[in-house]
C-alpha cells in the first residue's frame, strides 16, 4: 500500500515526496522500525514513543505520527501531529490490513465478569447453527477451532489485543470465511482506542462493578470506558438487573439505538428460577427461559453457578435475536462443554472423592458471586475450602475486601500469592489479612504450589468442595523473576496422585 493511499483514508495530510511510495510497515516499537516504515508514538505507563522518534528514524521510519514532540531532531522524516496517537495506530492497522471487519459482523461483549463465558457460549450456539464462527478474548484467539498466534507463557495475552494483532487476526478470519467474530471488549481496549475501526453489529453488556480502578481512577470513568462500545454498535443486549445496564438503556434509548433487554425479573429475555433448587448437589445451571414468543426449559449441565444463568440468557438473547431457534438454543446448551478456568470442575484422579473447580474470579464481586453459587448448589454437610490471592501491580483496595468475602462465605481460607508481579508477595497478603476474621479458619502458604497440595492433603475431607480461585485459564504464574509454567490442574493431579497411590502403596506394605 502506498502512503499516499494509507494516510489520506485515515485523515493525514501525505507529504509530497511519499506520493506513490510503498509503505514498509507500521510499528509502535521503536525496535521495529524498518526502511520506509510509519512509527506512532504510544504513550504507555511505562514507555512513551515520543522518546524514542530518534531511534526509529535512525532505523528507517520516514513517516512519525505523534501527539507531542519533546525538542528531538526527526531527521528528515514526515512529523504528523495528532490528538490521539492510539486511535490513529487502530485506524491505520485497520486500513493497513483491508478493514476486515466489514465483511464479517462482530458481537462485541464487556463488562467486569461475564465476557469470556458469555462469548463461549455464543460461538457454540452459532456454530451449532451452522456459521463459520471466530473468537476473540482472554482464552486467545480462534478462527474456527485453529487458534491464532500460538500459545504459551506471554504477557501480551490481553482480553482484547493491540490494535496490529487484532485487526491482523481479523483480516486473516475474513480470509477463512468466518461469518461471525465474538469478542471480548475490554475497559482497556475502548479507553485506548484499540476497537475504534470496528462498528460492531451487536454489544453485550453483562455486569459492573470495582475493577482495574488503578487504571480508571473511579467507577465513573471506568463505566463511561464501557459505554463507548454501545455508542459503535447497531444494537444491543443488556443485563438490566444490574444499575450499569439500567443507566445504558436510557441512553441508548435517547440515542435511539436498539437494544433488548435481560433479566431474571423483568426484561424482554428472562431467567424464572422456580426449578432452581432442584440443582441443590448436583453443579449444574437449570432455569426457564421466558421471551414475549414463549417459554423453553434450560439445562446446563456443564455450567455449574448462578452467575451462569444471567450469562446464557444474553448468549441465548442474542442467538435467538439473529433468528436462532428456541429448540436450537435448548439443545445446544444440554449438550455445550464448560468453559476452561470458569467454575471449571476438575476430575484429575478416579478415586477423588471431593469437588474441585478453578474459577477466574479475582475481584470481589466476581469471588462473592462465585462463593454464593457454591452454598446455593452444595449439600448441607458439604464445607467450602476456598484457596485465593490477589495480583500484584494492580488494585489494592479490594484485597482487604476479598478477605472478608472469603471470611464470610468459605469455611476454610488458604490466603496464597497470584501473580505477585513486582510486589512482594508478602505485602500482598498482609492487605488481604486485614480483611480476614481471624475467628474464622484460615491459614497463609505464600508458594500457591504448596498451599494447593496441602489443601488437597490435609484440609479437605471426603465430600468437601475446594476451590481455586484466581488463575482459572491462565497457565503461568508472574513474579519479580518472570513468568513461569504453572497449572493447577497438573498441581491438582499430582496432588491426589500423591494421597491416593500412597494409600494404595501403605495397604500393600500392611
Amino acid at each position: 500500500m502506498k502512503f499516499d493511499e494509507l494516510l489520506v483514508k485515515v485523515g493525514i495530510e501525505c507529504p509530497k515526496e511519499l506520493y506513490g511510495r510503498e509503505v514498509s510497515a507500521i510499528v509502535t516499537d521503536s525496535a521495529k522500525a524498518i526502511k520506509d516504515c510509519i512509527f506512532v508514538c504510544l504513550e504507555g505507563s511505562r514507555y512513551d514513543g515520543h522518546d524514542h522518534i530518534d531511534e526509529a528514524v535512525s532505523a528507517g521510519a520516514v513517516v512519525i505520527v505523534a501527539e507531542k514532540v519533546r525538542g528531538v531532531c526527526v531527521g528528515g522524516a514526515a512529523l504528523t501531529l495528532v490528538n490521539n496517537t492510539r486511535l490513529c495506530a487502530s485506524l491505520l492497522y485497520n486500513e493497513w490490513f483491508g478493514s476486515p471487519s466489514e465483511a464479517m459482523k462482530i458481537i462485541g461483549v464487556t463488562g467486569t465478569n461475564g465476557k469470556t463465558s458469555v462469548t463461549c457460549m455464543l460461538k457454540a450456539l452459532f456454530e451449532a447453527e451452522g456459521y463459520s464462527c471466530a473468537l476473540i478474548g482472554t482464552l486467545g484467539i480462534f478462527s474456527g477451532n485453529r487458534r491464532i498466534g500460538g500459545e504459551g507463557l506471554s504477557l501480551s495475552n490481553m482480553t482484547t489485543p493491540d490494535p496490529e494483532t487484532l485487526y491482523s487476526a481479523l483480516a486473516e478470519m475474513k480470509r477463512d470465511g468466518v461469518e461471525y467474530v465474538f469478542m471480548e471488549v475490554s475497559s482497556h481496549a475502548l479507553s485506548q482506542s484499540r476497537t475504534d475501526a470496528i462498528f460492531f453489529d451487536c454489544a453485550v453488556f453483562t455486569n459492573l462493578s470495582a475493577d482495574h480502578l488503578d487504571y480508571h481512577g473511579d467507577m465513573e470513568a471506568y463505566y463511561k470506558a464501557k459505554e463507548k462500545l454501545f455508542l459503535r454498535s447497531r444494537r444491543a443486549v443488556l443485563n438490566v438487573d444490574d444499575t450499569a445496564g439500567r443507566r445504558l438503556a436510557r441512553i441508548l434509548r435517547e440515542r435511539q439505538i436498539e437494544f433488548k433487554t435481560c433479566s431474571e425479573k423483568e426484561g424482554d429475555f428472562c431467567a424464572l428460577l422456580e426449578n432452581a433448587d432442584g440443582c441443590k448437589g448436583s453443579f449444574r445451571t437449570e432455569y426457564t427461559l421466558k421471551t414475549a414468543e414463549g417459554c423453553i426449559g434450560v439445562s446446563l449441565p456443564n455450567f455449574a453457578g448462578e452467575f451462569q444463568i444471567m450469562n446464557s440468557l444474553q448468549a441465548a438473547a442474542v442467538a435467538l435475536s439473529y433468528g436462532i431457534s428456541p429448540e436450537n438454543v435448548r439443545d445446544t446448551f444440554a449438550k455445550i462443554q464448560g468453559v476452561k478456568g470458569r467454575m471449571e470442575q476438575v476430575r484429575a484422579h478416579e478415586k477423588q472423592n471431593i469437588h474441585i473447580f478453578i474459577d477466574y474470579a479475582h475481584t470481589p464481586d466476581a469471588l462473592e458471586k462465585l462463593l454464593r453459587s457454591i452454598r446455593s448448589m452444595r449439600a448441607e454437610e458439604q464445607r467450602i475450602v476456598l484457596l485465593f490471592g490477589c495480583g500484584g501491580d494492580r488494585d489494592r483496595s479490594k484485597r482487604r475486601v476479598m478477605g472478608q468475602i472469603a471470611s464470610r462465605l468459605a469455611d476454610m481460607t488458604v490466603v496464597t500469592s497470584d501473580n505477585s508481579r513486582s510486589e512482594d508477595p508478602a505485602e500482598i497478603i498482609g492487605d488481604i489479612l486485614k480483611g480476614i476474621d481471624k475467628e474464622k479458619r484460615f491459614t497463609v502458604i505464600k508458594d500457591r504450589r504448596s498451599a494447593i497440595r496441602r489443601a488437597i492433603l490435609e484440609f479437605t475431607r471426603p465430600g468437601d468442595i475446594l476451590v481455586l480461585a484466581g488463575k482459572g485459564h491462565e497457565t503461568y504464574e508472574i513474579d519479580r523473576d518472570g513468568v513461569h509454567a504453572f497449572d493447577e490442574r497438573q498441581i491438582v493431579r499430582e496432588a491426589l496422585c500423591e494421597l491416593f497411590d500412597k494409600d494404595l502403596e501403605d495397604e500393600e506394605k500392611g
